[in-house]
């Protein structure tokens, strides 16, 4: 099923691929769905719980909403918002085209199971979630754009205490409007980690849409079974800063039913979720540092880093957790600021500020670009130096000689003349 949707101006949807029912998995025989949960021993995220299992972190899940209600996820959700004005107060009512999406994104992240090994259980088991209800699509009744619902809710999320912000969607654009500008930059100024889904090729999104283009984001793209980058599951591109699993991903539905499906929506919490194990074990780091772990400790997958396939690399728990990683003091995945500076500089308020003010001197414009096959018969500077100039000065004095001489001829038989008279 595609979840592609429409904005009002532009393009944004969840970026899951597809979804099939999980057939012979129900609330009474969940071991079924425990059993799907490749990732969890394929990548080692089992042992690295015996390191950090994301207790006291707090992941914002802006998205269709996620029903708190469900088995695996009772107790998990602390607080939510609705910003599409369709919702519930407490962000847990689903909206929007596909009310799913938001739910099984929950589930992946912060799952509880429901026993002992019954029921999706995510890879941060006991981290704390906020949902935030966004309503994608063109005739939702939502009543503010997708992009103003966007930023409104990154601003929720941090002033309510979240420590990362999963973003299972994508606009389908790399630009972004300039509301998301001030968002954005205000997550970051406030140390929250950005996680992001690159988007899928199978359901259109043909190049990495932001919020993935962001800088400062984390980027995530979608990997198979075997760990080979998705060709459906996932788009490619130079921002990427991570891969994921993003096939054969089962999750929990808001009426407690279970779906396996594809798609960078699922690769996203998998890596918020991992983000929030290293959030946990190190809670002095701070974004940049978490971020630097997560990449720095990733598998490149045989790839130079970074790759348009797997951004640094296939996420690797176990390391991330233990690994000796050496600081940084800046964001290695880009500065949001500079590219406003950069980019966003011909909208800048000119100052009237008579001393702010500084002299422009014009330069003269460079030469045109000069045909390759009319150089040859331009003069260069060697050639006006070495053979032009000389070869000028000796016609000239040749010339004068020839002149010289004519005229002494002249000269000679006048005279000749004269005598014979």
């Amino acid at each position: 099923m595609s979840a592609r949707r429409t904005l009002r101006k532009a393009v944004a949807a969840v970026a899951i691929g597809v979804v099939v029912a999980l057939a012979g998995a129900s609330a009474a025989h969940a071991d079924t769905v425990r059993d799907y949960q490749y990732w969890l021993t394929d990548y080692g995220f089992t042992t690295a719980w015996n390191t950090s299992k994301g207790k006291g972190v707090t992941v914002a899940v802006i998205d269709t909403g996620v029903n708190g209600n469900v088995a695996e996820l009772r107790g998990v959700v602390k607080g939510g918002t609705d910003v599409s004005g369709l919702g519930t107060p407490d962000g847990q009512t689903p909206v929007g085209d596909d009310d799913t999406h938001g739910t099984m994104v929950a589930s992946l992240l912060a799952g509880r199971g429901t026993g002992a090994g019954n029921g999706v259980i995510g890879v941060a088991p006991e981290a704390d979630l906020l949902a935030v209800s966004v309503a994608f699509g063109t005739d939702t009744g939502a009543t503010k754009s997708n992009d103003d619902q966007i930023a409104e809710a990154v601003r929720w999320a941090v002033d309510n205490g979240a420590d990362i912000i999963n973003m299972s969607l994508t606009r389908n654009t790399p630009d972004w409007p300039e509301s998301w500008d001030d968002a954005f930059m205000y997550a970051f100024e406030n140390d929250v980690v950005v996680v992001a889904a690159a988007g899928n090729r199978g359901s259109g999104t043909s190049q990495v849409g932001a919020p993935a283009t962001i800088p400062g984001v984390l980027a995530v793209a979608g990997v198979d079974r075997e760990q080979n980058a998705s060709l459906d599951a996932s788009s490619q591109g130079i921002t990427l800063a991570v891969a994921a699993p993003s096939e054969k991903l089962v999750g929990v539905l808001p009426d407690g039913s279970y779906a396996v499906w594809d798609g960078t929506s699922g690769a996203a919490p998998l890596v918020s979720g991992l983000v929030a194990l290293i959030r946990s074990e190190y809670p002095d780091l701070d974004a940049a540092n978490v971020i630097q772990r997560l990449i720095e400790t990733a598998d490149p997958h045989g790839h130079e880093v970074p790759s348009p396939l797997y951004g640094w690399g296939i996420i690797d728990p176990v390391p991330a957790l233990t690994a000796t990683v050496e600081p940084v003091t800046e964001n290695p995945l880009g500065s949001l600021a500079e590219w406003i500076t950069l980019h966003r500089r011909a909208d800048a308020p000119v100052s009237t500020d008579p001393a702010e003010e500084q002299e422009i001197v014009p330069i003269a414009d460079p030469p045109p670009p000069m045909d390759v096959d009319a150089q040859t018969l331009l003069p260069t500077p060697w050639t006006l130096a070495y053979i032009t100039l000389p070869l000028s000065l000796v016609a000239g004095f040749g010339t004068l000689a020839a002149l010289l001489g004519i005229g002494a001829a002249r000269h000679t038989r006048r005279m000749a003349r004269k005598h014979e008279l």
